[in-house]
């Protein structure tokens, strides 16, 4: 199931295209309010794409492109009636990944979506958290710019929290997860995996900033 979320204020065209795009084993979740949109993806990093309106209220659309293109690793579609080459050209400059000029037809938003994701899947992936960078082909990840030097166990679970930033994992979670890290180990080589990334992020483990422990439960990514 592809997951999409779409920020469109006319609600009737957000149910058809919904109802539509369902069809084709893509579930949407529609924001008629931009800054409801934006808290939801902060908390919930499993969409696979966005599907963005340009005018919309308290928000341009073309602000919301720019903030997410920034900060976050998801391919956006626009999806306007604002048919002008500049506000093209514009939204492609800050991120947008494909436009998509009202009226059009929703079979060919079900193949941009297709081709958007395909393309996706041929990239290597570059994360960029804060100021932390990930490098998934060249397994490598930099703090402000700066290669950190990671065992496999370290860049494996530290790239896992990258991914999952702002979701708490269970220790059971990332032994389930891993290959360097073998479900026979116990709970405790996590945290003592996580030490060793703490010291070599300049994380303080009395006041963490970067990676979180949550009593209980695991741990999280803030960045």
């Amino acid at each position: 199931m592809i997951k999409v979320i779409m920020i469109e204020d006319d609600r009737e065209l957000a149910e058809l295209l919904t109802q539509y795009l369902a069809k084709f084993n893509i579930s949407v979740k529609n924001f008629e309010n931009p800054i409801k949109a934006l808290e939801e993806l902060e908390k919930n990093k499993n969409y696979d794409l966005m599907i963005l309106d340009l005018s919309l209220p308290q928000m341009d659309g073309i602000e919301v492109c720019k903030k997410v293109a920034k900060e976050q690793d998801i391919p956006i579609i626009i999806s306007s009636a604002r048919s002008d080459d500049t506000d093209k050209i514009v939204a492609l400059e800050v991120g947008a990944d494909d436009y998509l000029a009202k009226p059009y037809n929703p079979r060919e938003l079900v193949a941009r979506i297709q081709a958007v994701l395909r393309r996706k899947e041929k990239k290597p992936r570059t994360i960029i958290c804060g100021e932390f960078e990930l490098d998934e082909e060249g397994f490598t990840i930099k703090k402000n710019g700066e290669p950190l030097n990671l065992t496999s166990a370290e860049f494996e679970l530290l790239s896992m929290l990258i991914k999952n930033r702002g979701r708490v994992l269970t220790r059971d979670y990332i032994l389930d997860n891993t290959i360097h890290l073998s479900y026979d180990s116990i709970d405790r080589t996590v945290d003592v995996i996580i030490g060793r990334i703490r010291k070599k992020i300049g994380d303080d483990p009395k006041n963490p900033k970067y990676i979180i422990s949550v009593r209980g439960l695991g741990y999280k990514f803030e960045c």
